[in-house]
């Protein structure tokens, strides 16, 4: 069992044990069940082959209750198994995905690149499954070693060579089964590996859906992601599996046999430890199950212990106010600076990644001589505030999406910065904005995103085209009032702008 399981599982030991009571009270009325209704079938026939005598002797009220009452017992012990092992299992790992998530968000905040969002996503989410569905089979594994040793008592009732027979087969089926076990490794990584990839993709192709349906490019992108790939590795470990499966029904036939050949006794007996052989044997070769899954429990526990383990040495806390090396040249705090060039440069790239929220830019940056890369967003926070171009805003009023920029604001200071950013008029502070400003213009989403920049309070501000879509007027009133806001708390600027009016806030320039 997985060690990250351990801790979650702690606070379910009541539900595990009495889900294992089930499992186990479930498998031997399951093998009573068979064994007893092998008895009273053949002693029933027996006696009806003797005449009316013997049947009018035969006591078949006893042995039907029992097998009435071993079909509600397995019935409810099957019941009480799933459930309660289901509850454990799902309520251990409500709290671990909670845990593991916090560590790969801290470590994405920290500068560690988690890589493809689809891919860390369906790899999370499948290591965590398979974690699951380890501790589900926690509990079931002791219905598999408690009819395994009933049914052997049960054989016992033959005579000790058919007691030997089935202990040796038992012993015989677990060998095989962990001995093929061994080739399912790399076969479970490949098929892990195809499957991540797939859903990778399909999680790439979800942003620009609508696109992709306008321009009828569905049938196209469907064939290219055909996964030849995932198919052969699905089919080989279903191969390797199908293996396992065979070599146990094969050997639970023999070991049937042998204990017919060596079992000593009458008929009804021979019946009884026969069928309870049967069912013993069907519940154990359930063990294999574990044995063919053992092997992706290990890979899942190792990916999500790599995910849990400290990521290094946290970043190194930045000055209060920092300097900025951008593409070669060096701005000191307070600098105010127009990025330039054409669309399309990258100039948006570059700031998104002087904040932290991307790491591709080309350019050599340096915030307080350190790479921004390595600092993450999470060591940048309290540097930057960033008015990006898409101006997301949240379902609230809008003092609610004002509030986001940092705690403790008060109604007067969003008020102010509202002023400036020429917001003032835009609708009041309590009033119901809808999800990402629905019922706003993005002129109007705009200027209460620089509202909120303005009310973070961080030493560098970065606008990405702050005045599209305002007429020239507001757009002259926006400068006016940014240059005096600028001036009084002697904050940086990085500015993209193409409109000649905003480039006057800036007095550097960078061209790309």
């Amino acid at each position: 069992m997985s060690s990250l399981l351990d801790k979650p599982l702690a606070g379910q030991r009541r539900a595990l044990r009495w889900g294992m009571v089930c499992a186990g009270g479930a498998a031997l009325a399951a093998i009573g069940l068979l064994g007893a209704a092998g008895w009273f079938l053949v002693g029933a026939g027996m006696a009806g082959m003797a005449g009316p005598s013997a049947v009018a002797a035969f006591n078949y009220l006893l042995p039907s209750a029992a097998i009435r009452a071993a079909a509600i017992t397995r019935t409810a012990g099957r019941y009480g198994e799933r459930m309660l092992g289901h509850r454990a299992a799902l309520f251990a790992l409500a709290e671990l995905r909670a845990f593991l998530f916090a560590r790969l968000a801290q470590g994405a905040l920290n500068g560690r690149d988690p890589g493809r969002s689809g891919a860390m996503a369906a790899r999370f989410g499948r290591d965590v499954d398979l974690l699951e569905d380890a501790a589900i089979r926690r509990v079931a594994r002791v219905g598999g070693w408690t009819g395994g040793m009933a049914g052997l008592a049960m054989v016992g009732l033959l005579g000790w060579r058919a007691a030997v027979a089935m202990a040796l087969g038992m012993a015989a089926m677990r060998f095989a089964s962990r001995a093929l076990a061994k080739r399912l490794p790399p076969l479970q990584a490949q098929a892990a590996q195809a499957h991540a990839d797939m859903q990778a993709d399909y999680a790439d192709m979800a942003g620009p859906a609508a696109d992709i349906a306008v321009y009828d490019l569905a049938p196209r992108l469907a064939a290219a992601m055909d996964n030849d790939a995932m198919a052969r590795a699905e089919r080989a470990l279903a191969r390797a599996e199908a293996t396992i499966t065979a070599s146990q029904t094969i050997l639970a036939g023999l070991i049937l046999a042998l204990i017919a050949w060596s079992a000593r006794g009458g008929a009804p007996m021979l019946a009884l430890g026969l069928l309870a052989a049967m069912a013993a044997l069907e519940i154990w070769a359930g063990l294999a199950v574990h044995d063919a899954g053992a092997p992706q429990v290990r890979q899942a526990e190792a990916r999500l212990q790599a995910m849990e383990a400290p990521q290094g040495p946290p970043p190194r806390s930045l000055s209060p106010h920092p300097a900025l090396h951008i593409a070669g040249q060096d701005f000191a705090p307070g600098a105010r600076v127009l990025l330039s060039g054409p669309s399309g440069i990258g100039k948006t790239r570059l700031i998104e990644t002087l904040a932290g929220l991307r790491d591709d830019a080309p350019q050599v940056l340096r915030v307080d001589g350190s790479d921004p890369r390595a600092l993450g967003l999470a060591g940048l926070r309290g540097t930057f505030a960033v008015m990006t171009q898409d101006a997301p805003l949240i379902a609230g009023s809008l003092a609610d999406n004002l509030a986001l920029a940092r705690p403790g604001i008060d109604r007067a200071a969003m008020e102010q910065a509202l002023w400036v950013a020429c917001a003032q008029d835009i609708a009041p502070l309590d009033h119901w904005l809808g999800g990402e400003g629905a019922r706003l213009s993005g002129g109007q989403r705009r200027r209460i995103a620089l509202a909120r920049a303005l009310l973070a309070g961080r030493p560098w501000l970065l606008l990405d085209e702050p005045s599209e879509g305002l007429d020239r007027a507001t757009e002259s009133l926006l400068c006016e009032r940014l240059q005096q806001w600028l001036d009084k708390t002697g904050s940086g600027l990085i500015l993209i702008s193409h409109r000649p009016a905003m480039a006057q806030l800036a007095v550097q320039t960078i061209h790309l």
